[in-house]
């Protein structure tokens, strides 16, 4: 498998969750991807206190799905394991939902294929720059799939 570049150092995933502040007001601004980025709200493990993230999300089956690169370390993914009560914006609509973590690779998999049908070109690239080789097959995109993290909200109905 090819090697990530994102494994070099957490410097990138610093740099990255410093952004996070700025991408939150520009989503409010409606400027950026808002059609592929929601804000989740978890409740910090430790702190209590709200947490939000701006995730790229896929919509299926009226449930939004959202893939940590960082796997099962990620902050937010930890907090969905200890309180998987949350609230997620998507466009000004605010939902409560109910998160479930998966950190099965053959699920994380299947997850992954829709994106790269739906995306092929962006998660294609991101994928590539995290290690998966350019031809792969679905056991190359279980071992890669073993490193992330997946978490499945259904919402209930918007305020």
């Amino acid at each position: 498998m090819a090697k990530s570049i994102f494994n070099k150092s957490d410097s990138i995933w610093r740099f990255m969750r410093s952004m996070n502040q700025r991408m939150i007001q520009n989503y409010h601004r409606g400027i950026g991807p808002t059609r592929m980025v929601l804000l989740l709200t978890t409740t910090g493990r430790k702190s209590g206190l709200p947490r939000v993230t701006p995730l790229q999300f896929e919509e299926i089956d009226r449930a939004y799905y959202v893939g940590s690169a960082r796997g099962p370390k990620s902050d937010w993914f930890r907090n969905i394991k200890a309180e998987p009560k949350v609230e997620v914006e998507i466009k000004g609509k605010h939902y409560q939902g109910l998160a479930e973590a998966i950190t099965d690779p053959a699920s994380i998999a299947d997850f992954f294929e829709i994106r790269l049908e739906r995306h092929p070109i962006m998660i294609g690239l991101l994928m590539r720059l995290e290690g998966l080789p350019l031809k792969f097959d679905r056991e190359d995109l279980e071992r890669f799939a073993a490193r992330k993290a997946l978490a499945i909200i259904r919402p209930e109905q918007p305020d």
